[in-house]
Order: C-alpha cells, then sequence, then structure tokens
C-alpha cells in the first residue's frame, strides 16, 4: 500500500505560444481548470498504474475542493483520509507556452492545515510505502517522516519544491527525488557539478538512494554505490507539469509491487514520457497499458 501524504491543488491553465517576460501582458483565449497538487499527482498516476493509494491531506469548504476529491476517487485513490478545513482549497495559475514549458504560482490555502496527527499507526505499517512533497508544513512533513521510520514504513521524498527540512529527517528518508536545481539547493552546491555527482550526494544525505530528475535527459540514479543512467521516454511533449509527479508516483507503485529500484525507475520514466503527450498533470488516459507500451520505446539504461 501506498500513503499519499501530500498536496491537493485546484490548477488553473492558461496557454501561450510564448510565457510572458516579466512586466509583460500577455492575452489568451480561456483557462482549463484541472486538478493538481504535487500529492494529488503522485497519488494519481500511483493508483492508475495499479497501486492501492490512500490519501492524507486538506481541502477547504470551497468550490474547487469536490473535484479535485472527485477526481482523485475516480483514479482510484481512497480519499478517506481528507479533511475538509476552513478556507480555500489549494490553488495554482499554470502558465505553459507552446513548447511545453511552464511558470506556476501556488496559493497553499487548505495545504497550510494538514497534520501529521492525521496519519493513522495503521497506514504507517511494515511494508507500506509513505510518499512526500514539499507542499505542506514543514513540521508536520518531518514528524511524518519520523513516525514512518519509526514503525518500519519505507518513505519517498520528493524535495519539491525546494524546501528546508532538518538533516535528521532527510536521513531518514529512504529515497530522496530532486531535479537540479532542487539538489544544488539541498547539498548546499553551486552550478557545474556533474548530473552523477549531484545524485550520489542526494543518495549520501539520505538512507543510500538518491534519484535526480533531469527533464528530457531522464534520471540518474544512485544507490548502493552504482550510478545509472534512464534516458527519458522520446517524444513530442504537450505539457510537461505533471512529469515529475507521475515519475514519483509510478517510482512508488513499482517498487510497492516487488520491483527492482532500476526497473521501477525505467518504468517511471516511461510513465513520465506519457503524462508528458497528455494535458493536465492527471490525465485519465494514464494507465498501466499505455505504460507497459512506452516501456517498449525507452532507450537502454547507462551505468555511469
Amino acid at each position: 500500500m501506498i500513503v499519499v501524504f501530500g498536496s491537493i491543488n485546484a490548477d488553473l491553465f492558461f496557454s501561450f505560444a510564448k510565457l510572458p517576460r516579466r512586466g509583460e501582458t500577455v492575452l489568451t483565449d480561456s483557462f482549463t481548470f484541472c486538478p493538481g497538487g504535487k500529492g494529488a499527482n503522485q497519488a494519481a498516476a500511483a493508483a492508475r498504474d495499479g497501486a492501492a493509494v490512500r490519501f492524507v491531506g486538506a481541502v477547504g469548504q470551497d468550490a474547487n475542493a469536490a473535484p479535485c476529491l472527485d477526481a482523485l476517487a475516480d483514479a482510484g485513490v481512497n480519499i478517506s483520509g481528507i479533511h475538509a478545513v476552513e478556507g480555500v482549497t489549494g490553488t495554482a495559475i499554470i502558465s505553459v507556452e507552446e513548447s511545453g514549458e511552464n511558470q506556476i504560482l501556488v496559493a497553499s490555502g487548505a495545504n497550510m492545515k494538514a497534520s501529521a496527527d492525521w496519519l493513522s499507526d495503521d497506514l504507517l505499517a511494515k511494508g507500506a510505502t509513505l510518499l512526500l512533497q514539499m507542499e505542506l508544513p514543514q513540521a508536520d512533513t518531518e514528524a511524518a517522516i519520523q513516525r514512518a521510520r519509526t514503525r518500519g514504513c519505507r518513505v519517498i521524498l520528493n524535495d519539491a519544491p525546494l524546501g528546508p527540512l532538518s538533516p535528521a529527517a532527510i536521513a531518514d528518508v529512504d529515497i530522496l527525488i530532486a531535479n537540479e536545481e532542487e539538489a544544488m539547493g539541498l547539498l548546499g552546491a553551486s552550478a557545474g557539478l556533474e548530473n552523477v555527482d549531484l545524485a550520489r550526494g542526494l543518495a549520501g544525505l539520505c538512507r543510500g538512494t538518491g534519484i535526480m530528475t533531469i527533464g528530457a535527459q531522464g534520471v540518474v540514479v544512485a544507490s548502493e554505490g552504482h550510478c545509472f543512467h534512464v534516458p527519458a521516454l522520446p517524444i513530442q511533449p504537450v505539457d510537461t507539469v505533471g512529469a515529475g509527479d507521475t515519475f514519483c508516483g509510478v517510482l512508488a507503485a513499482a517498487l510497492d509491487r516487488g520491483v527492482s529500484l532500476l526497473d521501477a525507475a525505467r518504468r517511471a520514466a516511461a510513465a513520465s514520457g506519457v503524462i508528458c503527450t497528455l494535458p493536465g498533470a492527471q490525465s485519465p488516459e494514464l494507465n498501466e497499458a499505455r505504460i507497459n507500451a512506452a516501456l517498449a520505446d525507452l532507450p537502454s539504461v547507462l551505468h555511469v
């Protein structure tokens, strides 16, 4: 079982030929509402890849809550651990240009009221996986990590967006996932380090497995003294917003089924490519069959 303690957002998508520069006003015809939030995106991806997923988090008492909850339920996520709290559901404004590049602004709303106390002991049982991001209060994320470690639950942390966690909390994480900017922030490193060095640095911060996502180049996986480059799926992207979240969710789903780390990373990379060819970060068109088909087109893994 996978337990996601994470964020839920209402995503408002605006499409442009080119993203606006600072101080520039750019017009577009309309916008699209999509359910989002890093936690919800990861949970939906894991469930669509066949995993049993329980979600713990918060929505507000507003009109955006229901469609966000419905989307998770439709993906197969158990939403009984989601609390409705005073205030608004988290909301993100996402601007996407024709190339697939994006800019994201987030109002956290109800996400900042999510509590680690909502994670019952039965959810953090040995053999379960706790999947975390950095869109909830820092203290509650750290508390969740500590409780999961005490109970023998696998912990996967996607340190996105980059946020401060105590070194002790990160040291209790089994798998630490970050992009290049986030990895440099975690390591206090300057630009110029090789991807391999950054991935190994992430592995050194946690319990031994660091994964650095490198966009169209794929991911670098460092574990047990070895480092591998898992290339990305060759695609023409439509929307890259859900790429990293889909990778995290499908990685957790594959590991939950007992797949090896490297095979899980390959499957997650294939799923990440698939979601980039679909609109929205929780597209119902993402499924096990489509991921299986994409695996055949994924380039070979390289030992680096």
